[in-house]
């Protein structure tokens, strides 16, 4: 069964969905919806046989070749997408983050919550599919970390004026949602909170330091501690001329592993060193405690697909999961909940920036409450 989508928003994160979706046999675009009817019929001509396009997401969801709903739209507008797409019966698979604050989000988990049994619902966290990730997530789950005590989550990136200056929406609290964090940084804290958990308190200080004619952060830095006790720092930019890369260091008491620009760059657990050093491996115990074992726990044949780049690979490998989920009736590997905890902690560093006093991720996400199923 293909699983026929409707892509909702045609800019450029739009356009890669579009991309993916109808690179996969086991999915397709039936319609594609903007306010913008250039911008639809724009993305269309790049597809044989070419979807359909319509400016209203009514006349989208009225079709009977209308399976899911990519919602693709400035992110203050993905609730009520969401919403109106669920209430039809529709699957839905939202691009990050799930929307602005939690209690913009509240109504897509009441409307899921009331949704047929079956129905899927995925937020866009393409990084826990990076075999890095999920060899990180793995060693943490065996306990080849240790205890884990904490984690170093940078994301230096460089965005210019014209950036910001290129749609009215960017830098908006009312449909960005935030800045460096936000925008460019959840998919960073995502992570940050599938290796440690449960996130408890922020401490955070933000400032705008290299953009103007913007009202959201360019610079974020925060501490999170987590219900294990470990603790986090976590930093954001826009203002890292010329960008540099994403770089997540998780540090165990038994071992480490470093996760730079989307590639495990470093790993060593004294369990595999322990193994090698008594000659299971056929290693030579005089590496010492500090030898890389990266090439040694990662997964063959995973690279990036080349032809269209990192981006693509990471929606195409979430998307594979979502229509597993659909045909199966599973939970996605990055559920609604997973995406409301992200947003939580992502408003609890605004909350304490702007008060100068710690937040607690629970009292954030106080705001979403529906009943289990």
């Amino acid at each position: 069964m293909t699983v026929r989508f409707a892509v909702v928003g045609c800019g450029v994160i739009g356009r890669l969905h579009a991309e993916v979706l109808a690179a996969d046999p086991d999915t397709s675009v039936s319609v594609l919806v903007d306010v913008d009817a250039a911008a639809a019929e724009d993305l269309a001509r790049q597809f044989d046989p070419a979807p359909a396009v319509t400016t209203s997401l009514d006349e989208a969801l009225a079709r009977a070749d209308v399976d899911a709903v990519a919602v693709c739209t400035p992110s203050g507008a993905h609730a009520q997408i969401a919403v109106a797409a669920l209430e039809t019966g529709r699957h839905v698979v939202v691009e990050k983050p799930v929307d602005v604050t939690v209690e913009a989000a509240a109504p897509i988990a009441a409307a899921a919550a009331a949704a047929a049994e079956g129905t899927v619902v995925s937020v866009i966290s393409q990084h826990r599919f990076d075999p890095a990730s999920v060899v990180v997530r793995d060693a943490i789950t065996a306990g080849r970390f240790g205890r884990v005590t904490s984690a170093v989550a940078t994301v230096s990136w460089w965005r210019s004026q014209g950036y910001y200056d290129s749609g009215a929406w960017r830098g908006t609290w009312e449909l960005d949602g935030g800045g460096a964090l936000m925008n460019q940084g959840v998919h960073t804290v995502d992570l940050l909170l599938w290796f440690l958990g449960t996130p408890v308190e922020v401490m955070a200080l933000t400032g705008l330091l290299a953009h103007e004619r913007v009202e959201v952060e360019d610079t974020v830095a925060a501490v999170v501690r987590f219900e294990s006790g470990a603790l986090a720092t976590l930093h954001a930019t826009t203002a890292a001329y010329p960008g540099l890369s994403v770089r997540l260091q998780v540090l165990g008491d038994a071992g480490s592993a470093v996760i730079d620009d989307d590639r495990l760059r470093y790993f060593h657990s004294k369990e595999l060193a322990e193994a090698e050093a008594a000659g299971d491996a056929g290693v030579s115990a005089d590496q010492g405690d500090r030898s890389d074992q990266t090439a040694r726990v990662l997964p063959g044949g995973e690279g990036a697909d080349t032809a269209h780049g990192p981006m693509f690979t990471g929606h195409a490998r979430q998307y594979r999961d979502i229509v597993e989920a659909i045909r199966t009736g599973r939970r996605p590997g990055v559920g609604l909940d997973d995406a409301l905890l992200a947003l939580a902690t992502v408003r609890a560093v605004y909350e304490s920036a702007r008060t100068g006093a710690p937040v607690k991720v629970a009292d954030v996400l106080e705001a979403v409450k529906v009943p289990a199923r």
